[in-house]
């Protein structure tokens, strides 16, 4: 518990000093009125999810039943709106083509807010996240630091922006300075990233600080961090760019989630209580 917090802690530190905010202006509590008339009509919110990546959201393996920080929290945003949630799973890379197509009407994942993705979306931002290089106790010694990965072969999930921001991270900090280039493995997800680690196949791994703490508290001793995040971002409940109604709606929704405690309740129940942002952002992520 303690290794999560300071990992969390530091990146949350970070990010609040370099984060541009770019605040909503301050508006009422969510009204029905304030929704688009689909939702209104339908009386439910269609969302998108990939429930393989804890602690966000996943199967309980005791229950099989959907759990984690994002069900709670659209759940409670649904609450302040006055609609029920219908959930579409679905894989990382049918989620945005998903919304943009009609077919979920947001995307309640965990999502990195990030630009280029702004050419096609629009955020509202929730919980600040990273990149964060990890490795196994048994190789900590040589992968001490970020540094160290240079030489080393990483693996990221390669429909996420880990994986280019690894390979990036490698250009820039190995390659131009004269150092081995990290070889950089695509793997088919967070499940698969970490097994591939396990078994020997990597010698690193990098992942969001939120699952990375969720192994090291599932499995004590087994993984060791490997210097410091990479990048720091934030999270954000996603929208088709020209749904701004229905974006405005949930972010004075999670507003009031906020005020309420709701929104500081989900995140103490599994853990990342400091990755809370202090105010909802739009667009903010970097």
């Amino acid at each position: 518990m303690n290794t999560r917090n300071t990992l969390i802690g530091t990146l949350y530190n970070a990010v609040v000093a370099t984060a541009v905010v770019a605040l909503l202006p301050v508006a009422a509590m969510a009204q029905d009125g304030a929704l688009p008339e689909k939702i209104k009509a339908a009386k439910a919110l269609v969302v998108g999810i990939e429930a393989t990546y804890p602690p966000m959201a996943y199967k309980d393996p005791k229950t099989n039943q959907r759990v984690g920080v994002n069900v709670d929290l659209v759940e409670s945003i649904a609450k302040e709106l006055g609609v029920s949630v219908k959930w579409e799973e679905m894989s990382f890379e049918q989620l945005m083509t998903s919304l943009t197509t009609g077919r979920i009407d947001m995307i309640g994942t965990a999502i990195s807010d990030l630009p280029p993705r702004r050419e096609k979306l629009t955020f509202v931002d929730y919980l600040v996240t990273g990149a964060q290089p990890f490795t196994t106790v048994a190789k900590q010694d040589a992968i001490k630091s970020e540094i160290d990965l240079c030489g080393k072969t990483v693996g990221a999930p390669r429909t996420t922006n880990y994986f280019p921001v690894a390979q990036a991270w490698s250009e820039k900090n190995c390659v131009a300075a004269g150092k081995p280039a990290a070889t950089i493995n695509g793997t088919a997800g967070a499940t698969a990233t970490r097994l591939d680690l396990k078994q020997g196949r990597l010698d690193a791994a990098v992942l969001g600080p939120e699952y990375v703490a969720y192994l090291m508290a599932d499995e004590p001793n087994t993984y060791a961090l490997a210097g410091e995040p990479l990048i720091k971002t934030l999270f954000g409940f996603a929208f088709d760019k020209k749904d701004t109604a229905l974006r405005d709606a949930v972010a004075t929704a999670l507003r009031a989630t906020i005020k309420n405690g709701s929104y500081q309740q989900a995140l103490q129940k599994f853990g990342l209580e400091r990755q809370a942002v202090t105010e909802v952002t739009i667009d903010a992520g970097n």
